[in-house]
């Protein structure tokens, strides 16, 4: 398969899939095709559709049945494949501004550019809109354009 194909694919399961984990109340953050010789996995991730909040087992269990349940019936993927249901993870990469609305109140380090300075700061998310992020570092609100964000990620710290 083609990269051009597979892209094409993943794009048809993203139609598929969408209403699908909409109606279970979640938000489709990606779906990837993966072929090791004859092998496929089809990995599919999942999320809350916005701001903070956790998502729990049960919510991952339904949409996997749910989501299993429609490529059976749409039979998209040729031949055996392997389905892998997951959320983003705990230490996410955050890129729009929905990822960082989802990550407030969780800890993250964002590296920015501007005036062909970089910096990186870690603190917890605060606060985010469509434009800024809000980050608390050492007590004292640091708010950044996301148009500066050049990485940005979730971190576990223990």
């Amino acid at each position: 398969m083609t990269d051009a194909s597979a892209r094409s694919q993943e794009s048809s399961l993203r139609q598929l899939l969408a209403p699908v984990v909409e109606e279970a109340g979640l938000f489709l953050e990606d779906v990837r095709l993966a072929r090791a010789s004859k092998y496929t996995t089809l990995r599919v991730v999942v999320d809350l559709p916005d701001g903070p909040g956790d998502l729990d087992l049960d919510a991952l269990g339904e949409a996997t049945r749910a989501i299993s349940e429609a490529v059976d019936d749409a039979d998209p993927v040729a031949g055996q494949y392997t389905l892998e249901v997951s959320t983003p993870g705990a230490e996410r990469e955050l890129r729009t501004p929905r990822h960082f609305r989802r990550a407030v109140g969780h800890r993250a380090v964002i590296t920015t550019a501007s005036d062909a300075q970089e910096q990186t700061l870690e603190g917890e998310v605060a606060g985010a809109d469509e434009d800024t992020v809000t980050l608390t570092v050492d007590d004292a609100p640091h708010t950044i354009a996301l148009a500066d964000v050049t990485a940005a990620r979730m971190v576990v710290r223990m």
